[in-house]
């Protein structure tokens, strides 16, 4: 399965919101050397569980990305 993701780089406060099929993720760190990409995918392995595997197959370096996602 496939997501479509928009990080929000240097957010007061982190969290996902969803709207549509977008799901918009804030995080505190700056985009810079993939540590805004290493939070989002923590994030979101937080929301959809520890046995979700999730990759960045398109985006990676802008804030529109498309996200894998399996589950094992």
């Amino acid at each position: 399965m496939y997501i479509k993701v928009h990080v929000i780089p240097e957010s007061r406060e982190e969290g996902i919101a969803e709207k549509g099929e977008l799901l918009y993720v804030s995080v505190a760190c700056e985009a810079r050397q993939g540590a805004a990409n290493r939070r989002m995918l923590e994030l979101l392995r937080a929301k959809f569980g520890a046995g979700a595997e999730l990759r960045i197959v398109g985006g990676h370096h802008a804030p529109h990305k498309i996200i894998s996602l399996d589950f094992h």
